[in-house]
């Protein structure tokens, strides 16, 4: 599930890119999904 939501971001991430669409908001996104994904790395998820 969180892969999922993580690759979801990161396309959205890259389409914010190459078409500036709502890039701010895909940003503060992509930085929470890591920050979430970096505490389940810690706890050993």
């Amino acid at each position: 599930m969180l892969w999922t939501i993580i690759g979801i971001l990161v396309l959205l991430w890259l389409f914010g890119f190459l078409f500036e669409v709502a890039g701010g908001l895909i940003h503060v996104l992509l930085v929470i999904a890591l920050v979430v994904f970096i505490i389940n790395l810690i706890r050993g998820r």
